[in-house]
């Protein structure tokens, strides 16, 4: 199985991207009532998102740590990501619960560090000698 040798740039954005969901999951575990209210979004979102958040950062800090990780994991983040930022704004957008301004705000920017994440960690990717030394392109 293809894998790479992740940069010393990607080391830094996986971990960058496992502390931003590290902070939100803690936000979101410690602070469920109030955010509940103000946000709009109801505690079985913000727990479950808060849950899933706890093994992304588990895997993103293995994914950092490695000498080699298995090429085909970094798209899989990427999509992940991706779908993860759309998914906010069509909650935020979608008009299927009553969202807060404040709610809205805080997918919005969710949205968009996850869509920056993904494009950082495609380049990183890109960039990543594959385990033989060829581009992992």
């Amino acid at each position: 199985m293809l894998s790479i040798h992740p940069t010393p740039f990607l080391r830094r954005v996986l971990l960058l991207d496992a502390i931003t969901c590290t902070a939100a999951a803690a936000l979101q575990l410690l602070g469920t009532a109030a955010l509940g209210q103000w946000l709009g979004l109801g505690t079985p979102l913000l727990v479950g998102s808060a849950v899933f958040l706890v093994g992304y950062v588990a895997l993103l800090i293995a994914m950092a740590r490695a000498a080699r990780v298995w090429s085909w994991l970094l798209p899989f983040i990427v999509v992940g990501n991706t779908a993860w930022g759309l998914a906010c704004l069509a909650l935020a957008f979608g008009g299927v619960t009553p969202i807060t301004g404040l709610g809205k705000a805080y997918l919005v920017v969710q949205a968009l560090a996850v869509f920056v994440f993904a494009e950082l960690e495609w380049k990183g990717w890109r960039a990543s000698p594959n385990a033989a030394g060829l581009s992992a392109a």
